[in-house]
C-alpha cells in the first residue's frame, strides 16, 4: 500500500507544468461540446458555481476574454452545486453576457456536491478551495497558469503569443505554496504561545518568526502591543506605538482606538503608568479627531482616557456625548457607557 499513498499524494499536488487532467463533465449547456482537452490547442477552463457572487461577478469579463481570443477554448465549468438543475435557466438567462462553452462538473448519485470529478481532480488536487478559478491550458496540455479569471489577461496573452515562461511560473508557484506553509507554521506557533497568556512567549515567538520572515513584521505589531503592554514594559509600548502612528494606523481611527483603548481599558489587568495614559489620550485625541468627534466608540474611549489622566470635567463633557452620538447604536443600551458616566458625574460633584 505503500505506493498507493506515494500516487494519492501525488495526485494531490496538481500544479503549474503539471499535465492537464481529464476533462470529465457530465454535459455541455452551452457551446460546443469539447470531448477532450486536445495536445496543440489552448483551453481556459474556469470553476464557478450559480450561488457564488465574485464567480457572477467575472462571468462579463470572461466573455470578453473569449470574444478577444477566438483560438482558445473557454470552458466554464460548474461545481459545487447544491442543485445542478439550477444551471441551465442561470446561463439561459445570462445569455449574450455570457458568451462561452458552459458544463457541469460530473457528480455521482447521491454523493456530495464537491465530489464531482472535476472538483476533485482539478480544483481539490490543485489545493484550489476558493471559486471562481481558472486554469489556463496551453498547447503542450499543461497547465501554465492557475489563478483568479480577473488576474488572467496578460498570462493568457502571453501563454498564446509563446511568450510566457513556464519554468519562472513553476518557481513562482513554488515559492508562494513554501510562504504559505511557513505561514501555517507561524500560525500555529504563535496560537500555542498565545495559549499560555504569557507575554515573554508571545514576544519570543513573534522574534523567531520576523528573523525568518521579516515581512511578517508589521502584521504581529498588533499582537507585539498587547504582550508588551501585559509585560508592563511601557517604555517598548510607547515606542512601538509611536512606530505605528507614523505609519498606516496613524490614519485608522478604528485601529488608533483599539490601541487607546487596550492601555485604559478598565477590565485589563495592568495599572498604566502616566507615561502609557498620555499616550493613550494622544492616540484618543488622534481617533477623535479623524471620526469629527461622531464616533461614540471612540468617545467613550478619550472620555475614559481623560478620567483615569485626572481631567473629569472634560470626561464627562466627552462621555455626554459619546452616549448622545450612541444613539440608534448597538451601544445606544450599553451597561458600562453608563457606569462610566455616572462615575464622571460623581467624581465631578465631589470635586475629585
Amino acid at each position: 500500500s505503500a505506493w498507493l499513498t506515494t500516487t494519492a499524494t501525488r495526485a494531490e499536488n496538481l500544479g503549474i507544468g503539471d499535465p492537464a487532467p481529464k476533462l470529465e463533465v457530465k454535459s455541455f449547456v452551452k457551446g460546443e461540446p469539447v470531448k477532450a482537452l486536445e495536445p496543440g490547442k489552448f483551453y481556459v477552463v474556469e470553476f464557478w458555481a450559480t450561488w457564488c457572487g465574485p464567480c457572477k461577478a467575472t462571468i462579463p469579463h470572461l466573455t470578453e476574454l473569449q470574444k478577444k481570443h477566438a483560438d482558445v477554448a473557454f470552458i466554464g465549468v460548474s461545481v459545487f452545486e447544491d442543485d445542478q438543475d439550477k444551471v441551465e435557466p442561470f446561463v439561459k438567462e445570462m445569455a449574450d453576457k455570457m458568451d462561452y462553452r458552459v458544463a457541469l462538473d460530473s457528480v455521482p448519485d447521491k454523493a456530495e456536491r464537491d465530489e464531482g470529478a472535476m472538483a476533485k481532480n482539478w480544483m481539490k488536487a490543485a489545493d484550489q478551495n476558493g471559486i471562481p478559478t481558472a486554469f489556463i491550458i496551453n498547447k503542450d496540455n499543461k497547465i501554465a497558469w492557475i489563478g483568479h479569471p480577473a488576474r488572467m489577461d496578460e498570462p493568457l496573452e502571453k501563454i498564446v503569443a509563446g511568450s510566457w515562461d513556464l519554468k519562472a511560473a513553476v518557481e513562482d508557484q513554488k515559492k508562494a505554496a513554501e510562504a504559505q506553509a511557513n505561514a501555517q507554521k507561524y500560525q500555529e506557533k504563535l496560537a500555542d504561545a498565545t495559549k499560555t497568556e504569557d507575554p515573554d512567549k508571545v514576544l519570543a515567538a513573534i522574534d523567531e518568526i520576523v528573523k525568518e520572515a521579516p515581512g511578517m513584521a508589521a502584521n504581529l505589531d498588533g499582537l507585539k502591543f498587547g504582550a508588551l503592554l501585559r509585560k508592563g514594559d511601557d517604555d517598548k509600548v510607547v515606542e512601538l506605538g509611536r512606530t505605528l502612528l507614523d505609519g498606516e494606523v496613524g490614519k485608522n481611527a478604528d485601529a488608533l482606538n483599539s490601541i487607546a483603548w487596550s492601555i485604559v481599558d478598565p477590565d485589563a489587568k495592568h495599572k498604566p503608568s502616566v507615561k502609557l495614559l498620555a499616550f493613550a489620550l494622544e492616540v484618543a485625541e488622534r481617533a477623535d479627531e479623524l471620526t469629527k468627534g461622531k464616533n461614540p466608540y471612540v468617545a467613550d474611549t478619550l472620555a475614559k482616557a481623560y478620567f483615569d489622566s485626572g481631567k473629569h470635567a472634560k470626561a464627562l463633557e466627552v462621555q455626554k456625548r459619546a452616549l448622545e452620538n450612541a444613539k440608534g447604536t448597538d451601544l445606544e443600551d450599553d451597561d458600562g457607557m453608563k457606569e462610566r458616566l455616572e462615575q464622571y458625574e460623581k467624581a465631578v460633584k465631589d470635586g475629585n
